[in-house]
């Protein structure tokens, strides 16, 4: 997860917990922190099983990590959810135009957070990305 609101950090993962949902989260909050861990060895080797991804972080743009983690082979097929409190059109579509999954505009309310991301779990059950 990538989100310098640490309310809305604590927020969101209450949710994912709601959702029963109990993977590890790796929290960071700030972008380069989290490129960091996203490009690390570790990471690479095995993939995120998903990136939970503000747009509005204090020292890059939520959609410049979208674009990097996109463009890499090996995290490419990660699920991104971006959850921020942009809601212009226009971004929404460029973040969809460059790979994230499902779009959440905050404040969230649980029935909308946890539905997005039963579906996106349903999603993921039912379609097996390629092998590299």
């Amino acid at each position: 997860m990538v989100e310098d609101d640490h309310g809305h950090a604590k927020l969101i993962e209450k949710n994912i917990r709601r959702a029963n949902i109990n993977n590890e989260i790796k929290h960071f909050d700030e972008g380069g922190a989290a490129l960091d861990y996203l490009f690390s060895e570790e990471i690479l080797a095995n993939g995120p099983l998903l990136i939970l991804l503000d747009l509005n972080l204090p020292d890059m743009s939520g959609t410049d990590i979208l674009e990097k983690v996109k463009s890499n082979d090996r995290l490419k097929r990660a699920p991104v959810v971006v959850l921020t409190t942009t809601d212009d059109k226009v971004e929404i579509q460029r973040c969809y135009d460059l790979g994230c999954n499902v779009y959440i505009t905050k404040p969230v309310d649980y029935e909308s957070f946890a539905g997005a991301i039963r579906q996106l779990g349903l999603f993921l059950s039912v379609i097996q990305a390629p092998e590299i």
